[in-house]
């Protein structure tokens, strides 16, 4: 069986920036799980989506190297570039149907626009183990599926080096941390780790702007904001807090075509 493939570096115009996720389309019907994991694993991108589509639905799942997970940005924002650029598809939005419920990707001056769930994170108590762990002791705690640790600037988000070992004891899928911008055209900044689910840092995390984007439109009084997330291959985020449902924007780029051949 061949399968085709693309690989879509996601929140960047460029490539070899963003995050780049794996679309695989499958014909008609959801492989083995196990098959899935295999080729997310050996993709050993962050995340590789698959994507069933019957008619105008469309059932999209995403992959680590190391599990599935419930809602992933980036992959989902791949998976609506391929449908857009690579096949015929020709209506101006896309619904899939996924673990969190059904997510949609629109188009909008040339981005493509994630409406996702809002996940406002509620505070925590403790931070002895963030600061012995990260290296630096966050000014608030919070959680909602991940933590959210919020530092005073954008320099300690970037100082930071974390302990991945240790973090994969922690209760939680992944680690946000943020901080506002430096540059006065950025709200705020943030990075992304997840060991327990095989990504040490991810390079740009659409799924945390779920909770960023409450936390941060509170906090600033604002409902459009841009975010920039910080990793070493960077991404740039166009956000909106729509009450109970967050809007993530970003642009795509194609970088490579191809099938997989599996037994």
């Amino acid at each position: 069986m061949k399968l085709p493939y693309t690989h879509v570096d996601a929140f960047t115009g460029q490539r070899f920036g963003g995050n780049p996720a794996g679309v695989c389309m499958l014909p008609g019907d959801w492989l083995p799980d196990e098959v899935m994991q295999q080729i997310a694993s050996e993709n050993n991108l962050s995340e590789t989506a698959f994507i069933v589509q019957k008619g105008n639905w469309f059932g999209l799942r995403w992959f680590t190297p190391a599990v599935e997970i419930d809602l992933c940005g980036h992959a989902t924002v791949a998976a609506a570039h391929v449908l857009f650029t690579e096949t015929q598809y020709g209506l101006h939005e896309i619904s899939f149907s996924t673990l969190s419920g059904d997510v949609s990707v629109s188009r909008s001056s040339g981005r493509l626009v994630l409406d996702f769930p809002s996940r406002p994170p509620k505070p925590m108590v403790g931070t002895e183990a963030f600061a012995e762990v990260l290296g630096c002791t966050p000014a608030e705690t919070l959680s909602s599926r991940d933590y959210l640790l919020v530092y005073n600037s954008e320099e300690e988000v970037r100082e930071l080096k974390p302990d991945f070992k240790a973090m994969l004891g922690w209760d939680c899928l992944g680690v946000i941390v943020t901080a506002p911008g430096d540059d006065p055209e950025v709200d705020f900044v943030s990075r992304f780790f997840a060991p327990r689910a095989g990504v040490d840092e991810d390079p740009v995390t659409g799924s945390a702007h779920c909770s960023l984007i409450p936390y941060w439109g509170e906090r600033l009084e604002k409902v459009n904001m841009r975010a920039h997330q910080i990793s070493p291959r960077g991404g740039e985020l166009f956000c909106r807090n729509a009450g109970d449902r967050v809007k993530i924007g970003g642009y795509a780029v194609t970088y490579l075509r191809g099938e997989i051949e599996i037994d």
